[in-house]
């Protein structure tokens, strides 16, 4: 006869920055699911992927997708500051002409900044980079014309357990990446008009 094992009880810090990101309410535009998490990262990690306006996951969404992975390790990684780490990447298509625009970068990069300061996310040691791809179909793609698409990607320490604003940030910045207006003042809204390919 074998001897079933429990699984041993998450940290105490961790299930609890879980539990409030469960709780979490976003956008009705956002489809919102638990993922598997990336494995060898950390010690313990919890997943999120969302799509926009309800695409399923695991098909990107026409509007914009994006992923949300929360990290712990108890042992406190001198890189990170402290025993959390969030990974997170978003995306979303662009009409061309905003695409080029060379601000671009920059104004996703402040979108993620205005969205986790709006809601009091406390953070440390951010870092990422936001990619503009630009793109012109031929041969048998060349029905699909020129296209753009930006993604940023981007990680940052949250300074407690309270993961719940730096899921609402997070959110946020993917409904302003697919062309919604910010929620609240003191965010400044880019004009990207969505493309949709037939």
């Amino acid at each position: 006869m074998s001897a079933t094992h429990e699984p041993a009880p998450l940290p105490a810090p961790f299930a609890a920055a879980v539990e409030a990101i469960r709780g979490v309410e976003l956008r009705e535009a956002l489809t919102v699911t638990e993922i598997p998490a990336p494995t060898g990262l950390a010690p313990y990690a919890y997943a999120l992927a969302a799509d926009v306006h309800g695409a399923p996951h695991g098909v990107d969404s026409p509007l914009g997708t994006g992923r949300f992975v929360l990290l712990y390790d108890p042992e406190e990684p001198e890189p990170w500051g402290g025993p959390f780490r969030i990974v997170c990447f978003a995306q979303a298509p662009l009409e061309t002409e905003i695409g080029i625009d060379p601000f671009l970068a920059d104004v996703a990069w402040s979108w993620l900044v205005d969205a986790l300061d709006a809601r009091d996310a406390r953070y440390t040691a951010a870092s990422g980079t936001a990619t503009k791809v630009i793109s012109t179909g031929y041969g048998e793609l060349a029905s699909q014309g020129d296209g753009a698409q930006l993604e940023l990607r981007a990680s940052w320490s949250p300074l407690d357990a309270q993961a719940a604003s730096h899921v609402e940030g997070w959110g946020e910045l993917l409904c302003m990446l697919s062309g919604m207006p910010p929620i609240g003042e003191g965010v400044s809204l880019l004009s990207a008009h969505r493309i949709t390919r037939d």
